[in-house]
């Protein structure tokens, strides 16, 4: 890849009036109009002819108007916006952390029931509206980890053109399951060697497939994966506090707390910075730990690729770095996806809440664990409230419990291993790889992206010291409104009225 992935140098012009003409025909024919960001971090604001025909239509479908549904305000029974985002809060009493934890939950999103989804239609969307992609002649490639590439595909598919999936070949069943009926053609779904640690082995089948057919959405360097978090994801998360500190008086917020992943994310993270003064704490496997100790490994938290620090993420505005274990993960979500487990659990949270625990795939589970360190190491207390996500739910995970149960503990998982899983894990949850960063520590992150993005992708050394600065990140934080202003004017074009 070259420095023209930068989105501000994406967004500066129109590269083709030609494809943008043959675009507008494409959405014309689909009978597809893009929300703008703006609509999508307020839903409110979403056209009233379009939510009253979303009633109508399965979150589940490849209808073009379940774009209009990328957002955090969705309930699962496909109605009307929710004016809060769909969530839980994790109280003391149940995690064993001294603060409440407050968790967006990710499988609300249509389509791929995770909030991958608003990724993909971030990558997309600058080089849609600028001309760089055309969704007429280009096949879409889909570098991921597995949710990413089912949100690429759905939106390939809403758009009449070739979505390609690249995931490593462990991922669980489900997600190509998934694939399986949304791609085009059988080919189009591409396994790659190993885990959600070998992300590299990704980026070689993305050079090996380059040509000028070919459009690679790298969710790990498209600047639009953060600024898409940074003003929807950020936004539904500000709002989020903002009605339980209402309910809740003198509370205040501590910490956005998410696995790097793709690092999109975390782009929330400095939008809830600037707005609320929350600490950024980046969560990452134990068995490879790559911020932490510069190591490497493999894993099974499924979600949260690594062994190298995304391009798109703004290292030297992140706080502190929560190392988790697989074996805490995997424990925890076969222990909470217990009958036996929600017994333990009972009178520890309301009804209610636990039954939302279902919402917790493997990420999610990392994310609240993380969350739990945090608060503990930084010494939190009851007044301090800790923001987070549930990327998806333990729906894209139920074929991995055999192979769990059957790996970790022999088959055997009774109330003995139930209640050792949550005493160990989550109650007994410890601030050991725990590491609050201070300039040392961000420069020594930072540089460690110097290998991939320099060395093995090409980006020219003056573009990656540029992100060192904050004033690169303000940059592109702004270009949310321009991106808005092209996403309108193609609107205009294809003539798709929201009546």
């Amino acid at each position: 890849m070259t420095d023209s992935s930068s989105l501000l140098a994406v967004i500066a012009e129109v590269h083709d009036a030609k494809v943008l003409d043959r675009t507008a025909k494409r959405l014309r024919k689909q009978k597809l109009l893009l929300p703008t960001f703006e609509q999508l971090a307020e839903p409110s604001k979403i056209p009233g002819p379009i939510s009253e025909a979303l009633l109508g239509v399965s979150r589940d479908a490849p209808d073009p108007l379940n774009l209009w549904r990328v957002h955090w305000y969705n309930d699962w029974k496909g109605g009307l916006p929710l004016e809060v985002p769909a969530h839980v809060v994790l109280p003391p009493s149940l995690t064993g952390a001294p603060s409440p934890i407050l968790v967006a939950l990710g499988d609300t999103f249509p389509m791929i029931s995770s909030h991958k989804l608003l990724a993909a239609y971030s990558c997309l969307v600058p080089r849609l509206v600028s001309g760089a992609f055309d969704p007429t002649s280009h096949r879409a490639v889909w570098p991921s980890t597995g949710n990413y590439a089912r949100g690429g595909v759905a939106i390939s598919r809403i758009l009449g053109c070739r979505g390609v999936a690249v995931l490593p070949e462990s991922m669980s069943r489900e997600r190509f399951e998934w694939l399986r009926r949304w791609v085009a053609e059988q080919s189009d779904i591409i396994s790659t060697p190993g885990s959600e640690s070998n992300v590299k082995e990704i980026y070689d089948v993305c050079t090996a497939l380059e040509d000028k057919s070919t459009f690679i959405f790298n969710q790990f360097s498209e600047y639009a994966n953060h600024v898409g978090h940074y003003t929807v994801t950020g936004r539904a998360l500000a709002n989020l506090f903002h009605n339980y500190a209402q309910q809740n008086p003198g509370v205040s917020p501590a910490a956005f707390v998410s696995a790097s992943g793709s690092a999109g994310t975390l782009g929330a993270g400095d939008y809830l910075k600037e707005r609320l003064g929350v600490k950024i704490v980046a969560a990452e496997a134990l068995e490879c730990p790559t911020m932490l100790y510069n190591g490497f490994g493999e894993h099974n938290i499924q979600g949260i690729g690594d062994k190298h620090v995304p391009l798109i993420h703004n290292v030297m505005n992140t706080d502190a770095v929560v190392g988790v274990s697989d074996a805490a993960t995997d424990g925890l979500f076969l222990a909470i996806g217990s009958e036996e487990g929600l017994r333990m659990l009972a009178g520890l949270a309301p009804p209610e809440t636990l039954s939302l625990l279902d919402h917790f795939g493997l990420s999610s589970i990392c994310n609240v664990l993380a969350a739990v360190k945090y608060a503990k190491a930084a010494g939190l207390g009851a007044d301090d409230a800790i923001l987070t996500v549930a990327t998806d739910g333990s729906s894209l995970y139920a074929s991995e419990r055999p192979r769990l149960l059957r790996e970790r503990f022999g088959g055997i998982f009774g109330a003995v291993e139930v209640a050792t899983q949550l005493g160990s894990h989550l109650f007994g949850a410890d601030t050991s790889h725990v590491q609050v960063l201070d300039s040392v520590g961000r420069n020594r992150i930072f540089n460690l992206g110097y290998f991939t993005w320099v060395e093995q992708q090409g980006v020219s050394l003056d573009h990656f010291e540029q992100r060192r600065y904050q004033s690169f990140w303000g940059k592109l934080h702004d270009s949310s409104e321009r991106l808005d202003e092209l996403i309108t004017e193609l609107n205009a074009r294809s003539g798709v009225s929201p009546d």
